[in-house]
């Protein structure tokens, strides 16, 4: 009799235990269905401008324009992340401004650099403007744009252009920055302020393009002055 009762009491524990451990693992969500509702919301708008390159709208009055390549690069050989995309993520981290990257709507830009090299002064040479893939819907609402390119062939990619004259600057703040190899600004700014006369254009930042991959740290100090500065 008593080996039945302690088998009927150890059957009892294990059931007890197996509804601990069922209860441990069901997932507690008792949050109001308005807030499950928004949270799904605005994980879909991310996913969405993730997908669409259209920048998410955080009631920034700046916004971080970019055009960045990746692949082979002079320097710093093959790579994933563009060093102009690079300062334009330090950038937003510090100034809270949304983002937008310039990309073209047929890529056929070449991933090794000295081919790279001989597409870009083709498209200079002609004066090419290469159609962007997305548009920036909202520009109206941006008093501020920071807009970042490499330097090639002592100037802006053509594709910057195609942005510059796709939108009405006027009233608004341009502050440009760029990566190179040796050529700093390349004058740049007299450049982008012809282009949009209607803008005012300021200095321009100019990273060395080897820096954002192997000295990361002195490049967002760099940031860090030169954003400091034009408060």
């Amino acid at each position: 009799m008593k080996k039945i009762i302690s088998v009927i009491m150890i059957l009892a524990l294990i059931v007890a235990l197996a509804g601990c451990a069922a209860d441990n693992n069901t997932t507690d969500d008792s949050r109001p269905a308005e807030t499950k509702a928004i949270e799904s919301t605005v994980q879909a708008d991310e996913t969405n401008a993730a997908e669409n390159n259209t920048p998410v709208t955080t009631g920034s009055s700046s916004i971080v324009v970019y055009f960045s390549r990746t692949g082979e690069q002079y320097g710093v050989g093959v790579i994933d992340k563009g060093n102009t995309a690079i300062v334009a993520d330090m950038i937003i981290e510090q100034t809270g401004a949304d983002s937008f990257e310039i990309t073209p709507k047929e890529d056929n830009y070449p991933m090794t650099y000295s081919e790279l090299t001989d597409y870009a002064k083709e498209e200079q040479n002609n004066n090419a403007r290469p159609e962007i893939a997305s548009t920036v819907e909202n520009f109206d609402s941006y008093d501020t744009v920071y807009l970042g390119y490499p330097i090639w062939w002592g100037d802006l990619p053509m594709i910057c252009y195609t942005f510059l004259e796709s939108y009405d600057f006027s009233g608004k703040t341009i502050i440009p920055f760029c990566t190179h190899a040796g050529s700093g600004n390349a004058g740049t700014q007299s450049k982008i302020q012809s282009a949009v006369p209607s803008a005012e254009v300021k200095e321009v930042l100019a990273i060395v393009g080897a820096d954002t991959q192997n000295d990361s740290d002195s490049v967002k100090a760099a940031v860090t002055e030169w954003i400091t500065g034009m408060e």
